[in-house]
């Protein structure tokens, strides 16, 4: 049985994630845009040819895997081992995945590090977003770029749907969303092979000022911003996205 959220002491990025419930919610995400935007990312950074990739917190790699088929050497990593066991299903000689805590620098170094699809600010403790961002800057080579694809909290806040069902495979997620503590909430609830379910997603509300003062913090230099996967400018109440590039 999935382990319920309330009755486990793991952290809820790590238990939720690791639920089949999680990946059925999400099916739908739109990987067309995405393939897009790793065309559009690929070729505005100019990578050179079988340019060693990290797809930090790959999920179960579908990203990991086109990012691959354009002739990199990827290496995904995700905190979930159930997503890296699916994911390794498709691994092969430049495609390996592997279970990484983002807050711990590499040991390969990399031309480029991809963390994308707001897969940042999960943690409680402050201290270790800028942990993270020092372990991707150290993970770096000398040459190399990184790539933080977050949410535009002041466009997400503005446009937040308080509640809803979405029903997926006959199972009805009812979903809240709500801001509290510098946090957005998502209260997931659901019933399914019997089982009653509830997880809470949080993430920080981290806006661009936070992330140039915690950068300028790690020593890392911010390169451009852009608002959408298309790469156009950002707008800090009209932008549905906060893509920073860094080196």
């Amino acid at each position: 049985m999935t382990e319920n959220i309330k009755s486990t002491p793991k952290k809820w990025y790590a238990s939720w994630f690791d639920t089949p419930y999680y990946h059925i919610l999400y099916k739908d995400r739109d990987y067309n845009e995405a393939q897009h935007f790793m065309d559009n990312l690929t070729g505005y950074l100019n990578l050179p040819e079988n340019a060693k990739i990290l797809d930090l917190a790959c999920g179960k790699g579908r990203h990991s895997i086109y990012l691959n088929s354009l002739g990199y050497t990827v290496t995904g990593a995700d905190l979930s081992e159930n997503s890296i066991i699916e994911a390794s299903k498709s691994s092969n000689d430049t495609l390996q995945f592997k279970v990484h805590d983002m807050r711990e620098v590499c040991t390969e170094k990399y031309d480029a590090i991809f963390n994308l699809f707001t897969s940042f600010g999960y943690f409680d403790d402050d201290a270790d977003n800028l942990k993270t961002l020092k372990a991707i800057h150290s993970s770096l080579n000398e040459t190399g770029f990184a790539c933080i694809d977050f949410m535009n909290v002041d466009y997400v806040i503005e446009n937040l749907v308080p509640e809803e069902i979405k029903t997926v495979e006959d199972i009805d997620f009812h979903i809240k969303r709500y801001v509290k503590d510098n946090h957005i909430f998502k209260e997931i609830s659901f019933t399914a092979d019997g089982e009653d379910y509830h997880f809470t997603e949080k993430v920080q509300a981290i806006r661009l000022a936070d992330f140039e003062k915690m950068m300028e913090e790690a020593g890392i230099y911010l390169l451009d911003i852009f608002g959408n996967y298309k790469l156009q400018k950002f707008f800090k109440n009209q932008s549905e996205r906060l893509i920073m590039i860094f080196k």
